[in-house]
C-alpha cells in the first residue's frame, strides 16, 4: 500500500539475493531469532590506522567496497598477533584467496603491504532488514506483487487499511511495522470505510498491537494539533494539498472554511495572518479546533464554529456583513542596531518598523469545502447568497466575488477530461449555472470563472480526489428567488 495513494505496490529490495533474509512462508507468529544469516565475505585489513581514510577513498573510487544500505563497511578484526586493526569489507565477488577476483587497486595495496586480505563472516539479523524485506520472506510468493508496504501515520498511531487476502497476516504485519518505526506505539487496521457509521468521517477499526491510546499529537505546517484520532477525521496524506491551498490565500484575506475538521487549513492560514471563520459539524472536532487555535496562538485571526455546513454558508455571509469591524495590530519587536560603540556610549536601538495593521474584510474571498464525498451537494446554498448586494462587488467596488474550492471524488478515467466533465456537470446542477472544462484558465470558455480542477490524489484504482476551484458566478450570487 503506497503511503501517498493508499494503494498497494510490488515489494522490491535493493539487496542482492545473498544478503536478503531467510524465508519462512509458514510463519504466523513473529520469530525474530529466525532472521539470522551469516554471509562469508572478504575484508581488507589496514595495517596502519593512519592509512584507513586513504585506503577507504581508493577502494571507494575503484568500487571494491561492499555497498549495502544501512551497513558500515569498516569493521574491527583481531589478527594472528592478537592486535585489533580496522578492516574494510569488500564487495561480495572478491575472494580473499583468489587473486583472479582482485581488482588492480586491491592487488596494488596488497603488494605494497598496506592491506592484507582475509575472510570475514558478516552477521545479519532481524534488526538489519527493513519491514519490506522481512515481510517479503513471510508472505506467499503469489501475494508479493500486491503486498502492503505503506501506511498512514497520525501521531504515534500507524493506520493500516489491509485487503482481505492479508488479514491472516495482520498481527505479523503490525508487529513488524511497529518494530521498524520507532515513533509508533499503536497499530490499527480500518475495518470499514470512512463515514460508514458516522457523518463525522470517523471509521471503525481494530487494535492490532500496542497501546490502546488514540490521543495523538500531530504536526503540520508548523502547527500542532492534539486530538482523539478515533473521534475526528484526519488524513496525513493531504498535507501537501493543505499547503497548496493555503498558499493561494493572501495576508488579510477572509476565508470561510465550511467543513474545517480540526483545522488543517484554518490554523496554518491563521499563522499567515489570514482571517478564517472555520466551521465543523463534529462537536469534538470543533473542540479540538478551539484548542488548536489557542495552542497555535491564532485567536485574532481564526474563529471556530459548530454548525451544519449548508446553514453556515448562508448564515456566515450575512453575519460577516453585520459584524462590528475587527482590526488586528501586530507590533514588531525592536531590533538592536549592530555597530561598534565607544566605552561611554549607550548601545543604540534601531527604531522599530511600523506595526502591521489588518482590517478584517466584510466579505469572504474564499470558501473551502473539504468534504469530498458530499461537498458538491452543499453548493446549492450559494444561489442568491448576495442577492440585492450587487453594489458591494466589482464593478461598483474593487471586491471580486469569492472563489469556491470544492473537493470531490470522481472516477479514475483513462482520459482525465472525462472526470473533469463529470465534476463540472455535478457542480452546474447544484448551483444552477453551466460550467464546463472549457472555462478553465487559458481555455476557450468563460474566463471570468477562473476555473481550475486540481488532481489531489488517487484514492483507489477507480477513485480519484479532485479540488474544483472557480469564482462564484454573478448569475448565481445575485440570483433572486
Amino acid at each position: 500500500m503506497d503511503p501517498t495513494t493508499g494503494t498497494s505496490k510490488p515489494l522490491s529490495s535493493d539487496l542482492p539475493a545473498m544478503f536478503r533474509p531467510p524465508v519462512n512462508r509458514a510463519m504466523r507468529v513473529l520469530d525474530r531469532s529466525f532472521f539470522r544469516k551469516t554471509v562469508p565475505l572478504s575484508a581488507a585489513t589496514v595495517f596502519k590506522n593512519s592509512d584507513i581514510s586513504k585506503v577507504r577513498g581508493e577502494l571507494t573510487k575503484s568500487r571494491d567496497l561492499l555497498a549495502l544500505p544501512r551497513l558500515n563497511c569498516i569493521r574491527e578484526l583481531k589478527g594472528a598477533d592478537e592486535v585489533v586493526r580496522k578492516a574494510l569489507l569488500l564487495r561480495e565477488d572478491v575472494k580473499h584467496d583468489d587473486t583472479a577476483t582482485w581488482s588492480p587497486k586491491i592487488s596494488e595495496l596488497v603488494e605494497k603491504g598496506t592491506v592484507g586480505l582475509g575472510l570475514y563472516d558478516l552477521e545479519l539479523d532481524y534488526d538489519y532488514w527493513t519491514y519490506a524485506e522481512i515481510i517479503s520472506s513471510i508472505l506467499p510468493e503469489e501475494e508479493l506483487h500486491d503486498a502492503p508496504v505503506g501506511f498512514t501515520q497520525v501521531g504515534h498511531v500507524l493506520h493500516l487499511n489491509l485487503r482481505e487476502q492479508f488479514l491472516p497476516y495482520k498481527y505479523l504485519i503490525a508487529e513488524i511495522l511497529k518494530d521498524k518505526n520507532k515513533s509508533i506505539r499503536t497499530v490499527i487496521n480500518k475495518t470499514e470505510d470512512v463515514g460508514s457509521h458516522s457523518q463525522f468521517r470517523t471509521f471503525p477499526f481494530e487494535l492490532l498491537i500496542g497501546d490502546e491510546d488514540m490521543n495523538v499529537v500531530q504536526h503540520e505546517q508548523d502547527c500542532e494539533f492534539h486530538f482523539d484520532y478515533s473521534r475526528v477525521y484526519w488524513n496525513s496524506r493531504l498535507e501537501t494539498e493543505h499547503r497548496r491551498l493555503v498558499e493561494k490565500f493572501g495576508q488579510g484575506e477572509m476565508v470561510c472554511d465550511v467543513m474545517a475538521g480540526v483545522g488543517p487549513f484554518a490554523v496554518p492560514a491563521g499563522k499567515k495572518k489570514i482571517f478564517v471563520w472555520a466551521n465543523d459539524l463534529n462537536p469534538h472536532g470543533w473542540e479540538v479546533m478551539q484548542d488548536a487555535v489557542k495552542r497555535n496562538k491564532v485567536q485574532e485571526f481564526v474563529s471556530p464554529f459548530n454548525k451544519d455546513g449548508r446553514e453556515f454558508i448562508r448564515w456566515s455571509a450575512k453575519a460577516l456583513l453585520e459584524e462590528e469591524p475587527v482590526t488586528v495590530t501586530i507590533k514588531p519587536k525592536a531590533r538592536r542596531e549592530k555597530r561598534r560603540k565607544t566605552e561611554n556610549e549607550q548601545e543604540p536601538v534601531a527604531p522599530a518598523p511600523p506595526p502591521q495593521v489588518f482590517n478584517r474584510p466584510t466579505i469572504f474571498g474564499h470558501y473551502v469545502m473539504n468534504l469530498p464525498a458530499t461537498a458538491i451537494e452543499f453548493l446549492d446554498a450559494f444561489p442568491g447568497l448576495y442577492a440585492g448586494k450587487e453594489e458591494l462587488f466589482a464593478p461598483h467596488t474593487s471586491t471580486p466575488l469569492p472563489m469556491i474550492h470544492v473537493y470531490c471524488f470522481s472516477g479514475h478515467s483513462e482520459n482525465e477530461l472525462d472526470d473533469h466533465i463529470d465534476i463540472c456537470e455535478r457542480v452546474s446542477e447544484r448551483i444552477g449555472y453551466k460550467i464546463t472544462p472549457e472555462d478553465r484558465v487559458g481555455g476557450s470558455g468563460n474566463q471570468e470563472l477562473e476555473l481550475a480542477i486540481h488532481n489531489v490524489r488517487l484514492v483507489s484504482p477507480k477513485k480519484q480526489m479532485f479540488c474544483a476551484s472557480f469564482r462564484l458566478p454573478k448569475e448565481v450570487a445575485f440570483k433572486k428567488e
